[in-house]
């Protein structure tokens, strides 16, 4: 019987109350909320969908109610600076301290645990270099290519207009303007929010060809010519996966679908937005890169490249077959890991598929040196980009700039609620909702977007000066180390394998990769055959 405490309780006080009320009229204050009580009660004791609801009638509901609270008690009261996932109090507080020009400096010595197996760490030099360069910037663009960008080390990755609302989308935008970066648009499309302010942007076709397609969902030439060849388009950027769902298309409910959102993405209203798994525009490495020259010429020679969560190491090594025997090059590979974010994605994709970013950037190096291109192709890095430090990391392990999306949505104002996937954002970031967006003003975010670039950059300099370095493209594998356990580290160059130049081409089979190489062919992504098992025996 206890478990209908709440209702009997509930009944008895409506009973007192209705004897009092004749001669008390206030109670009906009293009378009213109990009356609204009872008929949740009635309603959980009859309904069938819920077991607690109907064994615990109206108490049932404080589950939930905290179940709600969960997310925010947790960040704000439970964890420690150093606990939250996917990003810590600790790293949150670095963006915003410096995306409001706050002090950034931390004090008393690190909080990281220096023996743990998850520590990695920078070799600086006893004799630092202070002219070092004030401004990173990587020119991107090979032989090929009619129109080079300079980029800076630090831009906005991709995240869609849909995924974000209208505002945030503008303010990343004015924000890039401001500081002289990038804003990559993410598969949704080139919208007016993207276009309003001017900043640089790298163009991303995802496998919807959203912006540049037919009617029946095919790239369309024409389409994507009257967009790409815009002066503010600065790169074409081909999304073949991403680290958070690689190998998984996507669907925005038609419900979703505004007038804004079909127009930028040229479907049609009310209707559900499918994203296939797979492009229909190649099948093949070799038609990929006929895709990408495709590309190159309707944007009037602009840089071209492709995104991807690296899966199988043998497509990779297709991919540079294919540059090797059809002559035609990628002008940049951006390589995004497996931790990488977005608003919504199935668990076990973002959990347990795709490559680790650090993994990933050394794979995509290793096979670029030892198909001996990695001097006409750059490399970008995305996936976890907060600091300078991951900036260093990243450019140890190969890669030219970084892309950071979390990061850059920190500095607008998220706050990690995770309510990316329902629409609710209460920041006004991750949300179609005017009401939510109402929050965030455009000219006050996009300076904050500005700063963070600026001093996350300011931040990479100080340690290239420390390194006693003049440029990030001087840190090597060797500068970076990292704790295999609480008694030994080694040099990044002691635990992974770097190729020589040309090792690929010259002597395959005295490479770690030999049995992806092999199997690698450019007229296909599927091995030539069954690669085979590392044997001990």
């Amino acid at each position: 019987m206890i478990r209908f405490v709440v209702p009997i309780l509930l009944v008895a006080a409506a009973i007192l109350m209705g004897l009092l009320l004749p001669a008390n009229p206030w109670v009906i204050w009293l009378l009213a909320p109990v009356v609204v009580l009872l008929g949740v009660a009635a309603w959980d004791l009859l309904q069938t969908k819920h077991t607690l609801r109907r064994n615990y009638p109206v108490i049932a509901h404080i589950r939930w109610f905290f179940e709600d609270l969960r997310p925010y008690l947790r960040s704000y009261i439970v964890e420690s600076d150093l606990d939250g996932r996917p990003f810590n109090h600790n790293d949150r507080a670095l963006v915003y301290a410096r995306a409001k020009d706050d002090n950034s400096s931390h004090p008393f010595g690190t909080e990281l645990n220096v023996y743990s197996e998850e520590y990695d760490w920078l070799n600086h030099s006893i004799v630092p270099n202070e002219r070092a360069a004030e401004e990173f910037r990587v020119n991107v663009g090979g032989p090929q290519c009619k129109k080079p960008y300079s980029a800076a080390i630090l831009n906005i990755s991709a995240m869609s207009f849909g995924s974000l609302g209208a505002k945030a989308i503008e303010t990343l935008n004015l924000g890039a303007q401001q500081g002289g970066f990038y804003h990559d648009t993410g598969e949704g499309g080139f919208s007016p929010y993207h276009a309003k302010h001017g900043g640089d942007i790298v163009w991303e076709i995802g496998s919807g060809y959203f912006g540049c397609r037919t009617d029946d969902g095919n790239f369309d030439p024409e389409k994507f010519a009257q967009t790409a060849t815009l002066d503010q388009i600065k790169m074409i950027e081909i999304k073949l996966s991403q680290g958070a769902k690689p190998g998984h298309g996507g669907m925005l409910p038609g419900a979703k679908v505004t007038a804004e959102i079909a127009a930028t993405r040229h479907i049609p209203i009310g209707k559900d937005c499918v994203s296939p798994a797979a492009h229909t525009a190649f099948t093949t490495p070799l038609e990929m890169l006929d895709f990408v020259q495709q590309l190159r010429t309707l944007s009037g020679g602009k840089p071209v490249g492709i995104k991807l969560c690296v899966g199988q190491p043998h497509e990779v090594f297709a991919v540079m077959k294919a540059m090797l025997q059809s002559g035609i090059k990628l002008d940049f590979i951006v390589v995004d890991g497996g931790e990488g974010g977005t608003g919504a994605a199935p668990v076990e994709l973002s959990d347990r598929v795709g490559m680790p970013l650090r993994e990933g950037l050394i794979l995509v190096n290793n096979a670029l040196i030892g198909a001996g291109l990695r001097g006409d192709v750059r490399i970008a890095a995305s996936g976890r980009v907060i600091s300078g430090a991951s900036l260093a990391m990243n450019a140890a392990l190969g890669a030219d700039w970084s892309n950071a999306a979390r990061g850059f949505m920190f500095s607008l104002g998220c706050v990690q609620s995770l309510q990316c996937h329902t629409g609710k954002c209460p920041t006004g970031i991750a949300t179609q909702s005017a009401s939510r967006q109402r929050g965030l003003v455009v000219e006050d975010k996009a300076e904050r977007v500005s700063r963070f670039q600026k001093q996350t950059a300011a931040a990479l300099r100080d340690i290239v000066v420390s390194m006693g370095l003049d440029t990030p493209s001087q840190i090597r594998p060797h500068h970076l180390h990292e704790r295999l356990n609480a008694v030994k580290s080694s040099s990044i160059d002691q635990i992974y394998p770097f190729l020589k130049a040309n090792a690929l081409i010259d002597t395959p089979e005295a490479t770690p990769y030999a049995r992806f190489w092999a199997a690698a062919q450019a007229e296909s992504f599927r091995a030539l055959a069954d690669i085979p098992q590392t044997s001990y025996e």
